[in-house]
């Protein structure tokens, strides 16, 4: 059921909610969807591998995964088991950083670069399906509104973390 079908049942009460609860729960609503269709459409690997590889090919220079982690909005937890499972495909290569043996850098490997050629065809026309209609003024304030969000959403997480009163208060 697509979300409009939802959002108009008869089975559904959305009448008193506020438009940013809505939007939100759109949000999420949305992302199941669209990593349910990637993953189809994807196969081989997960979207949300896909886009880790995408978020590494962003970096200008191999990301450590701490990096990579903050690049993607996730734990360095998360990170770290995506990567293991594009380790484990010969997707990803982790190595040692020469100036801190500590820290782990990402490296994309050739067969990764190949599943990418292979498959850039592919994404690019579910963008083009999915954005097609949609003016890049509305695709412009979006992005706006949904930083912005991200900036307050930051903000609360500071504020709300008792490590960084303590920093505050002394």
């Amino acid at each position: 059921m697509q979300l409009s079908e939802v959002t108009q049942s008869s089975t559904m009460d959305f009448s008193g909610i506020e438009s940013s609860y809505f939007l939100l729960g759109l949000l999420s609503a949305f992302d199941n969807r669209f990593q349910a269709i990637a993953d189809r459409l994807i196969g081989e690997i997960s979207w949300k591998q896909f886009f880790t590889i995408i978020c590494v090919n962003l970096c200008k220079e191999s990301p450590t995964l701490q990096q990579l982690a903050d690049v993607m909005g996730t734990s360095h937890q998360n990170c770290k088991q995506l990567l293991l499972k594009l380790e484990k495909k010969e997707f990803v290569a982790l190595e040692a950083d020469p100036a801190d043996r500590r820290k782990q850098r990402i490296r994309l490997t050739p067969a990764c670069m190949a599943f990418c050629r292979q498959n850039d065809e592919r994404s690019q026309t579910l963008m083009q399906q999915m954005f097609a209609g949609i003016p890049e003024e509305h695709l412009r304030i979006t992005i706006q509104t949904i930083l912005q969000m991200e900036r307050q959403l930051s903000g609360l997480a500071d504020a709300n973390n008792p490590k960084e009163q303590e920093i505050q208060h002394e």
